[in-house]
């Protein structure tokens, strides 16, 4: 990598737009799959739902650090947090993704399990109850499933958030003096 792209690069991973870009893609992906659901009428199964959870999450830590104040070690533990949704978010597309392609031991059900002090199935039901069984996804771009979708985006985003993470360690040692 020459060193001017490798400079914007670190440069746009420290910066507010790099978590105001991140928080709209969150937000997008949540439109997609509300779209979908109300739309469309494809409802979310539990797995899903765990999804969209692990989106939310990623979706509200890009906006608080994006609205925070810049620092360099609250940059870099937004980041592992960062790091932390996206390895959760590609967990659950990828046992999504063995459902439906039936491979391993995996199954889902008609509700979430969580307990009444995280209960998001009754406190949002219009975003986070489960309305379906794990089952064939719909068709979307370049003819990929939703569930190879979002396989295919907790990887890129999975990677992404790493880069992130080490670069902003980086730039946060050689700044210690």
């Amino acid at each position: 990598m020459s060193p001017s792209v490798k400079s914007i690069l670190e440069t746009l991973l420290a910066s507010k737009w790099y978590w105001s870009l991140l928080s709209l893609l969150g937000f997008a992906m949540l439109g997609v799959a509300l779209y979908y659901q109300y739309a469309l009428g494809d409802e979310p199964c539990q797995v899903c739902i765990h999804i969209r959870i692990w989106t939310v999450a990623f979706t509200l830590l890009a906006l608080l650090m994006a609205v925070l104040p810049g620092n360099r070690w609250l940059n870099l533990g937004g980041h592992g947090l960062a790091v932390g949704c996206m390895v959760g978010f590609y967990e659950r597309s990828k046992y999504l993704y063995d459902v439906e392609k039936g491979f391993g031991d995996g199954s889902c059900e008609f509700f979430l399990g969580f307990p009444d002090w995280f209960a998001l199935d009754r406190w949002l039901p219009f975003i986070f109850e489960v309305r379906n069984l794990c089952g064939l996804s719909p068709k979307m771009l370049w003819g990929l499933t939703m569930v190879e979708s979002l396989l295919v985006m907790s990887i890129a985003l999975l990677a992404v958030s790493a880069v992130a993470l080490v670069f902003n360690f980086v730039r946060a040692l050689n700044n210690r003096s």
